[in-house]
């Protein structure tokens, strides 16, 4: 049923994610890779699913996200797509898919639009990619900016630790909100800064700033759906809350599956379907 009332529900677009912003209407965002997860999500009314390059250590079992490719993410932003009928997506650029050239930028970003079915793209950096958000922004690709820790350039901002902690660098962050938001970006993931950091910089801007790691103040917040829900092992930042333990209730329902079939308490009757009696008998005598 909530499907189908779905259908009658506006679709989240860039207008609609605006006006959230001034009337001070918090904003959703959750990753999703894939279908099911996605249209749970949208079922949910969560109003942007991030396909983010986070599907290179959350489910494809790199170390981080620098590996991920190209196609890799269009694959998984078609599957979310496709289990969407209200929510944003936004397709997360990954590493070297827009540090080379303007060209390689907009081909790129484009096929996350063109194949993908993404309504949007997110890329990382400060003032180093403003011309790329302009250049994007020119093409009519719309631009989600990534400020703060960034995980594709986390190794020169000396590990994945908060960002903005010193007047200095969160006025260079400020700095880059106010650039990246004159390029044409529409919308700003502001990640690991102080809490008072993040209500600044989201005041500062007429765009909205979506948080992780970065306080209540921020307009918006966003969390991996793997870390939300439990699923998956490893080191839980300290911006996660955990909505649930789906990771060890999955391991317990697989445990209880071995026993049943060990013991051949499944399948039970009930599970199997039947011949008639008639018809084994014949089976039976031809051989």
């Amino acid at each position: 049923m909530a499907r189908e009332k779905d259908k009658a529900v506006q679709a989240v677009d860039i207008s609609s994610l605006l006006k959230m912003k001034k009337k001070g209407q918090k904003i959703t965002m959750l990753t999703a890779y894939d279908t099911p997860t996605a249209r749970m999500l949208d079922d949910a009314g969560i109003d942007v699913l991030l396909v983010g390059d986070s599907a290179a250590n959350v489910v494809l079992g790199y170390k981080d996200t620098l590996p991920v490719t190209m196609d890799e993410m269009i694959h998984h932003t078609k599957a979310v797509s496709r289990g969407v009928k209200r929510a944003m997506v936004l397709g997360d650029m990954p590493f070297m898919s827009y540090n080379i050239s303007h060209e390689d930028a907009v081909r790129n970003a484009g096929r996350f639009i063109k194949e993908g079915g993404a309504q949007a793209v997110k890329l990382e950096g400060g003032a180093h990619v403003v011309d790329t958000v302009e250049r994007l922004f020119r093409a009519g690709i719309p631009v989600v900016g990534h400020l703060g820790l960034t995980p594709q350039t986390a190794g020169m901002q000396g590990g994945y630790r908060v960002q903005g902690k010193t007047a200095a660098t969160a006025a260079r962050i400020v700095e880059d909100a106010l650039k990246l938001q004159e390029a044409g970006a529409f919308m700003l993931i502001l990640e690991c800064v102080p809490d008072r950091v993040g209500e600044h910089v989201s005041k500062a801007l007429e765009i909205p700033v979506v948080g992780i790691g970065a306080g209540p103040g921020c307009d918006g917040q966003v969390l991996v759906f793997h870390d939300m829900v439990g699923i998956g092992t490893g080191f839980s930042p300290k911006f996660v809350r955990r909505y649930a333990n789906l990771g060890q209730e999955i391991v317990e329902a697989a445990s209880r599956y071995k026993q049943d079939v060990q013991q051949g308490s499944f399948p039970a009757k009930e599970h199997c379907f039947t011949i008639k009696d008639s018809e084994f008998e014949l089976l039976v005598k031809k051989r």
